[in-house]
């Protein structure tokens, strides 16, 4: 008789690390707690088109370990990465090392025990992990976007194994990123470290976040203005910025106007031929003029999540891609 867990390996349903058997039993509980039957099809996910049904996805969120109070999460960052703004196929197919990032917010996420506090985008907390696990084995097993086929990222990210966090909404100064139960499904690279433990003022803070959030080799570097960007800001940098006086939306002024570089550094980098930019942007001759990584002051995410120490993040996404929001359903 075949090995329980090495059976799985064998049929290639796997990530790479052993996975739950999704017994009847499992799968039941899985489905009680949603109010869909199990043929409902609730999405076919690209590049393959899949036919997910709400009992395939229950399948793949025993494989990765959910609780079934978990599921309709799952359900709902589904249907947020299939909303065409998200743009599921081009996340799935490109050579870019992005993962759908889902941030939580609300009661019925910090009841199932998911973090957002520290070490909130690593490991130790089964919510984080298997809710993000359950979204990857969903576009591997169904989507169909293996490494090397059909998923053509060159080197891949450690985000794609499990990509989820909670908002730390105590510690948030502004309110949430999004009022009630709320899923919130990004298209991003992992997170870039943003380490200030100097600037006692706001603008010190952001000033380094800016400029973390611009490089020659960034992927939102050659698709200028069409990009997002999410800025993650530890609790203490957070209250440093507040108590400046700045609200949520000045954060997202700032970084707007500050995460940008003159023409003549960009006419150094290897990307600047693409013919992705804007037209208003390709005909932009000053060199001095500094030129914005997003359209808007409101593509710029901000979120609080961590615990204690003066670090923060930004996370660039894959600038095809918008970030799509939808409610949590439970029974």
């Amino acid at each position: 008789m075949a090995d329980d867990l090495e059976v799985w390996f064998e049929r290639g349903v796997t990530d790479g690390l052993p996975v739950v058997p999704p017994t009847r039993e499992r799968v039941e509980r899985m489905l009680a707690a949603t109010g869909r039957t199990r043929e409902t099809l609730v999405a076919e996910v690209p590049p393959n088109f899949g036919r997910a049904t709400v009992e395939k996805l229950a399948v793949n969120a025993v494989m990765a370990g959910c609780e079934p109070a978990a599921f309709p999460i799952v359900l709902a960052a589904v249907e947020a990465m299939l909303d065409p703004a998200f743009n599921l196929y081009g996340v799935q197919a490109t050579t870019h090392p992005v993962a759908p990032l889902l941030v939580v917010n609300g009661p019925y996420g910090r009841r199932l025990g998911l973090h957002g506090g520290s070490g909130c985008f690593g490991p130790g907390f089964r919510a984080n992990a298997t809710l993000g696990r359950a979204i990857r084995l969903i576009l591997l097993n169904v989507g169909g976007a293996w490494p090397g086929r059909y998923d053509m990222a060159t080197q891949g990210s450690p985000a794609k194994y499990a990509y989820c966090i909670a908002e730390n909404e105590e510690a948030a100064p502004w309110g949430p990123l999004r009022d009630g139960d709320i899923v919130t499904v990004y298209g991003g690279e992992g997170p870039h470290n943003v380490n200030d433990h100097v600037s006692t003022t706001a603008s010190g803070i952001l000033a380094n976040v800016a400029d973390t959030a611009v490089s020659l080799g960034s992927n939102v570097g050659w698709y200028f203005s069409q990009a997002q960007l999410m800025v993650v800001l530890g609790p203490e940098h957070a209250h440093t910025i507040a108590g400046d006086g700045l609200t949520r939306a000045d954060v997202q002024r700032f970084v707007y106007e500050n995460a940008r570089q003159p023409l003549s550094l960009m006419r150094l980098g290897g990307m600047y031929g693409m013919q992705d930019w804007p037209a208003w942007m390709n005909a932009t001759t000053d060199p001095d003029a500094r030129l914005p990584r997003v359209p808007s002051p409101d593509d710029v995410f901000v979120v609080v999540a961590g615990g204690s120490g003066k670090h923060s993040a930004v996370i660039p996404n894959c600038t095809f891609s918008r970030a799509v929001s939808r409610p949590i359903r439970a029974v």
